[in-house]
């Protein structure tokens, strides 16, 4: 479509919030980018955990939990859209030949660049046998920004953008994501000042 032309399409990037954000829910957040049209877009805040973990969260959905690796994982602010609704941002799903199933759950997102967003309580109910996508973050809520919305806080440079990378999702300590994020571009939060833009 002619209209996302001159559109920069952040799907599978990570928003790193520029020093000083003022809006407390994102102050030095790193938002995973599920969705990004014309239209608006989507993304989970992965580095800033709640007060429960996702034994919690399963007990609250009368499930067990039969993932070790996963009992004392917190579960994330994913951002303020929908804080009652939970997501899961997880590897593909793959199946004996090593291609992704299709549909393996009732309602997942397929994100360009690798990584998956299931919104169905069927996934939880995978976890809970054991099984279930290997590497997992499970939030509350998402974030959100209308048509034009994102373009216009990226010009009043609020965000720092760079291609996502898995690792610092799944494999970096919660209070490491932000700093390893910006290391992605080469930068330390020390370089940044609170009262410049970025070109």
């Amino acid at each position: 479509m002619p209209a996302d032309a001159d559109l920069i399409n952040l799907t599978h990037h990570f928003l790193i919030a520029w020093p000083g954000m003022e809006d407390e829910r994102f102050a030095r957040s790193v938002v995973y980018m599920c969705e990004h049209s014309a239209r608006g877009a989507l993304g989970i805040v992965i580095n800033k955990p709640s007060d429960i973990n996702v034994k919690h969260l399963f007990d609250k959905v009368e499930l067990p939990l039969g993932r070790a690796d996963l009992v004392a994982a917190p579960v994330f602010h994913g951002g303020p859209v929908a804080t009652e609704r939970g997501f899961v941002l997880h590897e593909p799903v793959f199946t004996g030949a090593d291609k992704p199933e299709e549909a393996v759950y009732a309602s997942t997102m397929t994100i360009p660049g690798g990584l998956e967003m299931t919104t169905s309580k069927d996934v939880l109910e995978a976890l809970s046998t054991g099984a279930g996508p290997r590497k997992v973050l499970i939030s509350l809520g998402y974030s959100q920004w209308g048509e034009g919305q994102l373009e216009s806080e990226l010009a009043e440079n609020s965000w720092i953008t760079v291609d996502a990378d898995a690792s610092v999702i799944f494999d970096t300590p919660v209070d490491q994501r932000y700093d390893k994020a910006l290391k992605l571009l080469g930068l330390e939060s020390w370089m940044l000042s609170r009262d410049a833009g970025h070109a």
